[in-house]
């Protein structure tokens, strides 16, 4: 068994609403795993579930070799936790904050000094640590959030959308942060994002979930690479079921996938067939607006397994959560 065994998970809001429909997936020690899906495809809901938050309404799952119903206590022990909201104290410093969470994760009172004072340095908050919270930026804020998830030292962390709302930069940073953890300190850690190049840059393995169920999991450049060729999206005034008829009787297009005004065709060479692509709209009467080249992306494996392109501020549905 892996770090993290997922089998099967449902859960069913008390509105009707099914967050999940069957969730499964494994992580192995050491690695970076992601849940990669749009608000509302159910990857907090998972989180809170392994975090012993929230009961599943279905199928099992285990964290540290401990089942997350019958032995909530042993999970517990095993994970750090970093939800979406700031836990951290405003008006207390960035070292009364480590401290504090010390004490209640039981951490031995003769470690619990070095113990934060190791993590302030990894985080780069030492000069800061005697500072109240509130006078943090953004970016110091999540990072002294990930400090609390790992000062009892865990062995497994949840990131439940770590990047909200950071600038690019404050981004990057926290990127190479993750890096190093999973570089040196051996920790397997379980992302959920929305963006798909934080998946694509920090994930070993990924899985994609929409509506609840995962579509597809593998590693990003596995899932890249399923997609044949190349990516040509054609943007055209009006709907785009008539242009992707058009398009699939063209034998040099591999698969067309019609999307909103866009139609979305998998060819071996774009720069060959875009002639014949623009030609054979043309002749359909299909007027294009845009043409774009590009190799696969998560978003055309998402495409691909869901039939829609990603949209990561897509609206949850009412008692469903993230």
């Amino acid at each position: 068994m892996g770090a993290i065994s997922v089998k099967s998970l449902t859960k069913t809001y008390g509105n009707g609403v099914e967050a999940l429909r069957g969730v499964s997936f494994e992580v192995e020690q050491g690695e970076i795993f992601g849940l990669l899906g749009p608000n509302g495809a159910g990857k907090s809901t998972t989180v809170r579930i392994l975090a012993t938050l929230t009961q599943p309404g279905g199928g099992e799952a285990y964290v540290g070799g401990y089942n997350v119903v019958t032995d909530p206590a042993g999970v517990r022990r095993s994970i750090g936790y970093v939800a979406q909201a700031s836990g951290v104290d405003p008006w207390g410093t960035g070292r009364e904050n480590l401290m504090l969470q010390a004490h209640i994760l039981r951490v031995p009172s003769d470690r619990a000094r070095a113990r934060v004072d190791e993590l302030l340095e990894w985080v780069g908050l030492t000069e800061a640590a005697n500072k109240l919270v509130n006078t943090y930026s953004g970016g110091m804020k999540r990072r002294l959030d990930i400090a609390m998830g790992l000062v009892h030292e865990p062995s497994i962390l949840y990131l439940d959308e770590p990047t909200t709302g950071l600038d690019p930069e404050t981004r990057a940073a926290l990127w190479r942060d993750l890096d190093e953890l999973r570089r040196d300190r051996k920790l397997t850690v379980l992302l959920t994002t929305h963006y798909l190049e934080e998946a694509d840059r920090l994930c070993d393995r990924l899985a994609i979930v929409d509506h609840g169920k995962v579509v597809v999991e593998g590693t990003p450049n596995e899932l890249k690479a399923a997609i044949r060729g190349d990516t040509v999206t054609l943007e055209v005034a009006g709907a785009s079921e008539p242009a992707a008829a058009a398009l699939r009787e063209l034998d040099v297009v591999y698969e067309v996938i019609p999307n909103g005004t866009s139609v979305v065709a998998n060819v071996a060479s774009g720069a060959a067939a875009i002639p014949q692509l623009v030609t054979a709209l043309e002749r359909a009467g299909i007027e294009i607006e845009e043409v774009t080249l590009s190799r696969p992306s998560l978003d055309d494996v998402y495409l691909q397994y869901t039939g829609h392109r990603f949209d990561a501020g897509e609206a949850a549905p009412e008692g469903m959560g993230r």
